[in-house]
């Protein structure tokens, strides 16, 4: 059974670094992993170590060990004894410039697809979509390809907000997201607000978190849903 914890964002304003999902973390993972498997290449301006040994404190202290992808001899035998896969977040297209150069997205993709967690946030919820088409990220480095890893059969926007900044022309987040759907008018697009994130289990999907979650698909009205709602619906159409 497959099964994801998407996250938006890994922090809200005022907290401690990955403060509000800690335990929701702590339920996904349960006690029978002891270990995850942190892949950091979405860090730019944080150094993959550093950004390894931030994150490692986190899990260590709500009772999980860390191994680390980027310093791994064999990242492919890695993964394939990886208890649980985390992907950090950052800047999307460095993560996938990293996963495409060292050749471990099919590694990733069929462990999740077996039944390993996969826990991403921001940049890490976005390449587990088919595509990162709808990040929010600047592409500081040129891809190959746009692909994702293909875990999920829609795609997400983290950070979402409705904001509209004052005298600012620029387009909204809405507005991206349907210049999107003109072009990939046969997918759904998820905007996960900040505090929020999505959990998979088989065909089974439901928000977490106090804000509503934004359901965006081509010509069709936008609809809100909040944790209450049953999402299956969004996987088992494509299944």
């Amino acid at each position: 059974m497959k099964r994801l914890l998407l996250l938006s964002n890994s922090t809200n304003l005022g907290e401690e670094y990955l403060f509000y999902p800690r335990q929701q973390l702590q339920i996904f993972l349960g006690n029978s992993v002891k270990k995850i498997l942190f892949i950091p290449f979405a860090g730019v301006t944080s150094n993959f170590d550093y950004y390894t040994e931030k994150v490692g404190k986190v899990f260590k202290d709500i009772g999980y060990e860390i191994d680390t992808i980027h310093i791994a001899e064999n990242p492919h035998e890695l993964i394939k004894k990886a208890e649980a896969i985390v992907v950090g977040g950052g800047n999307t297209f460095h993560l996938m410039h990293w996963l495409h150069k060292i050749g471990i997205i099919e590694t990733i993709r069929e462990k999740v697809n077996n039944g390993t967690p996969y826990i991403g946030w921001s940049a890490g919820s976005n390449v587990a979509c088919p595509t990162i088409k709808t990040t929010n990220d600047m592409p500081i480095i040129e891809l190959g390809s746009f692909n994702g890893l293909n875990l999920v059969p829609f795609q997400i926007n983290p950070h979402y907000t409705d904001e509209v900044i004052p005298n600012h022309n620029g387009e909204t987040r809405e507005t991206r997201i349907q210049e999107f759907l003109v072009l990939n008018p046969d997918i759904y697009v998820v905007g996960l607000q900040e505090g929020t994130m999505l959990n998979i289990e088989g065909s089974s999907m439901k928000l977490i978190g106090n804000k509503p979650m934004r359901l965006f698909k081509f010509n069709q009205p936008i609809v809100e849903y909040d944790s209450n709602a049953n999402l299956d619906f969004i996987l088992k159409e494509f299944l």
